[in-house]
């Protein structure tokens, strides 16, 4: 079996060179063009040499030297430095860092098969240990300067991205009290239209009704996209305010059977809502908790096929399942995980925490095509991120079940909500 070599090298022509020399004498050769892709072609490819370039960008090849010796399954790989020699000790730099050996470019082509032989039959070069002394203070503070350089870097960009973040919600949260102001006023106009008493309704035929019906509903989904912005710039600002009030799953339930039973009659899905009489009363803000359901309800028939199913129910937890500071001693069971299911395309497990970032869309934006029901429709992405800053408003939590992604099996999806059950404010004595 030939021998596998990793070459790490950031010049084409030299890795084209050494590829050459060696597959003529049948090594396998593996490539990687700078420091971080040559850590994971390691990790991956367990080769039996790596050939080092030192003047790689990012981590040059001592600090990969030095992190691929750390690593208890890479230490007994044989790592050979391969650079210029530029300066006096650059050898013993290497060899301080980490590198068993040192061969000097230009690479000598009738050489190098031969040197490699060497190093994979046990050849290791060493240094003594004074000079290994002298270099090693020189690379350590060498490494100390890189890290203070990386810091004031990554401090400076993430100044930036903060900057960036706050910008971000400003903006959105502007664009949508500017828009909302012509909203509100085409609203009223629309409102007068379609009174019952309108004589434009009243004399309008069947195309104009349909117009102004097609109106208002872009103009209530218009209304939905604002109202979305808003909350989350409210969510990611941690000034989302609750209003909580007593309310039954039941009247939830029966509110989200209405809101959606015709949406899922027309896409031929069986659309079952489990029995919530079981719940206590509940003491949360009744719009939001209804909110993060409509959003979970509306992404599972979406992504469920025609003729598939798509079901929501509830069951009480115990504190014993469950670590939590608002747990009380006096009720057992003080939460309520609600459990929306459906039998879709499924979620990919690499994807499953991304779907709750702020714009996150699974599937290609060019592909997108907005709608609150239809197959694959897609929306803003910010249904998600808001259910799941609703649910932690209330003390509660958000997650996502689902074995794969696949539109020909479906595996389907499992949203778990679990929220407490709340208790009302106590009276000042």
């Amino acid at each position: 079996m030939s021998k596998k070599i990793l070459y790490v090298e950031d010049n084409t022509a030299n890795r084209v060179l050494v590829r050459q020399v060696l597959e003529s004498v049948g090594y396998m050769v593996v490539e990687a063009t700078d420091g971080l892709s040559g850590i994971k072609a390691a990790q991956e490819e367990q080769p039996d040499l790596i050939l080092m370039d030192i003047n790689i960008p990012g981590m040059d090849g001592y600090e990969v030297t030095t992190r691929l010796k750390s690593m208890p399954e890479l230490s007994s790989i044989p790592i050979i430095a391969v650079t210029a020699k530029v300066m006096a000790g650059d050898r013993e730099r290497a060899l301080t860092a980490g590198c068993d050996g040192y061969i000097a470019k230009p690479i000598d082509v009738d050489q190098l098969p031969k040197q490699v032989a060497k190093f994979l039959g046990g050849l290791r070069e060493t240094i003594t240990a004074e000079q290994e002394k002298i270099y090693l203070r020189e690379y350590n503070e060498r490494l100390v300067d890189h890290l203070e350089q990386k810091v004031a870097e990554l401090t400076e960009a993430n100044d930036i991205l903060t900057h960036t973040d706050t910008m971000k919600s400003r903006f959105i949260n502007l664009a949508a009290h500017e828009l909302r102001t012509p909203l509100t006023s085409l609203q009223g106009y629309l409102s007068l239209l379609t009174t019952p008493d309108s004589k434009i309704i009243a004399g309008a035929d069947q195309n104009t009704l349909d117009i102004i019906g097609g109106i208002t509903t872009s103009v209530d989904r218009l209304q939905g996209i604002i109202q979305d912005m808003l909350d989350i710039t409210r969510i990611e600002a941690g000034t989302l305010q609750l209003r909580h009030a007593p309310l039954t799953l039941t009247s939830i339930f029966d509110k989200i059977k209405r809101d959606f039973e015709r949406a899922a009659a027309r896409r031929n899905q069986k659309f079952i809502v489990g029995d919530a009489s079981h719940v206590p009363t509940m003491w949360a803000d009744g719009e939001r908790v209804t909110q993060i359901l409509r959003n979970l309800i509306s992404n599972a028939i979406k992504y469920t096929p025609d003729g598939g199913t798509v079901e929501i129910n509830a069951r009480m937890l115990s504190n014993t399942s469950l670590t939590s500071s608002t747990t009380s001693s006096s009720n057992p069971y003080h939460f309520v995980r609600i459990t929306v299911s459906d039998s879709g395309i499924g979620i990919d497990p690499n994807q499953q925490d991304r779907i709750f970032e702020s714009f996150y869309e699974v599937r290609d934006i060019e592909l997108h095509s907005t709608s609150k029901t239809d197959f694959m429709g897609g929306g803003t992405g910010l249904g998600l991120p808001i259910a799941r800053g609703v649910a932690e408003a209330h003390g509660g939590s958000l997650w996502i079940e689902s074995e794969a992604c696949d539109p020909e099996t479906f595996p389907g999806s499992r949203f778990h909500l679990v929220l407490p059950l709340g208790e009302p404010p106590k009276a000042s004595a």
